[in-house]
């Protein structure tokens, strides 16, 4: 990257550190149960409940135990179950449609990162009737106070629950992009590890290498403070310890409950400390080729590990060390390592490609227009980027 916008982007990144802990980040209320979900949303005004999920988690009767609550509790609901993977600004507008006609006051969102995502933006459409999604792009462009939004995660991955991100794809323009802003984080979050029992082997680690992305991420990044690195550190060392368990044994309770921990910390710390270009670049391919978001993460995030170089070495260092990858006594080198081999051997484990067969030499320029219009100057990655060196990023993911 030129020195300009080298020396622009870490200005920004600077600025936005100083200023954050003036900044209204907060953590929804967790709830232990569905019982004081209802009680804790009848306190908060919320009547009249849009109950956003999935065709298949409400057919499948994961949505009995919220359903019944909020019928015990007098709260009239209205299912809205045209959720699909990689929610779309017509999905969204399908669901605030559905909102308006039934006088909704309120937002239930049961379901994986793209249900909670696609409840945000009803929300934010609800209360910013005359701007776009597309106009809410980007950081703190809502900026009013969303209707009452209860998160119910069925996935250990995302930390949608927790963040101030939602991440959608432009149907139109197969474009996928975050739009941040504190009104997005729910004010109820319910992680019910029952919901997650069963889980396919695919989903499980595609969804956990998405936590360990947004952990790593937020901790070897430049905006971290000591609470963000600390949930990064317990997050990366709860997914070591569960991850494979909770793979190779799908109703594992313990270890679905302590992915599920391990996702929300991971959101803790990323939502303050932000990712980098392993997320950019995952998002490029999900808009363009439909890829799964935790799968592209997983692919992406040991071949950008290895391009930070030395710069990388000392933070994925104390990581190695606090999991327990490598000896107090090693090299911060030969510790990061450590961290990189243990990626691509779950990588290997779970039968994830090095590549990916969907991309096509000739849209790299594009892709890499798109993640550099993301990540510069927000994420405070350890090494800048611009275009032209992503692409290069692009070229090792190329099947060869």
């Amino acid at each position: 990257m030129k020195f300009l916008k080298r020396a622009y982007c870490r200005t920004f990144q600077c600025m936005f550190k100083i200023i954050m802990p003036l900044l209204p980040y907060r953590e929804p209320k967790r709830v232990k149960d569905y019982e004081e979900l209802g009680y804790d949303l009848l306190e908060l005004g919320g009547r009249r409940a849009l109950v956003v999920t999935d065709k298949t988690l409400n057919d499948l009767g994961l949505t009995k135990n919220l359903l019944e609550t909020l019928k015990k509790m007098d709260i009239n609901y209205f299912v809205f179950d045209k959720v699909l993977p990689n929610p779309t600004i017509s999905q969204i507008e399908e669901g605030l449609k559905e909102y308006k006609a039934n006088s909704c006051n309120c937002i239930v969102a049961l379901g994986g990162g793209s249900v909670m995502d696609c409840a945000k933006m009803i929300g934010a459409r609800a209360v910013r009737p005359n701007q776009s999604v597309a106009g809410m792009r980007g950081l703190l462009k809502i900026n009013k106070k969303l209707p009452p939004l209860v998160a119910i995660p069925t996935t250990a991955g995302t930390g949608s629950e927790v963040t101030v991100t939602a991440v959608i794809t432009d149907d139109k323009t197969h474009k996928k992009y975050p739009i941040n802003d504190f009104s997005l984080i729910p004010h109820l979050a319910l992680l019910d590890a029952e919901l997650t029992l069963g889980l396919g082997k695919f989903t499980t680690a595609a969804t956990g290498m998405d936590a360990l992305t947004h952990a790593i991420e937020a901790y070897i990044g430049r905006a971290t403070t000591k609470k963000t690195r600390e949930a990064s550190l317990k997050a990366i060392k709860l997914i070591k310890e569960n991850l494979l368990s909770a793979y190779q044994n799908g109703n594992n309770y313990q270890a679905r409950k302590n992915m599920l921990e391990a996702s929300y910390l991971a959101g803790v710390a990323f939502t303050r400390s932000y990712v980098g270009y392993v997320h950019a670049i995952a998002h490029s391919l999900g808009g363009k080729y439909n890829i799964a978001h935790g799968y592209a993460n997983a692919v992406i995030l040991p071949v950008m590990l290895k391009s930070y170089g030395e710069s990388a070495h000392k933070k994925l260092a104390q990581i190695a060390k606090y999991v327990g990858l490598a000896d107090a006594s090693a090299s911060n080198e030969k510790a990061a390592q450590s961290v990189i081999d243990w990626i691509e051997g779950l990588n290997f484990t779970f039968g994830f490609k090095s590549n990916f067969p969907e991309l096509i030499e000739t849209d790299i320029a594009e892709l890499a227009t798109a993640a550099n219009a993301e990540a510069n100057p927000l994420y405070p990655v350890p090494v800048l980027m611009d275009r032209e060196e992503l692409e290069h990023i692009y070229h090792k993911l190329l099947v060869q």
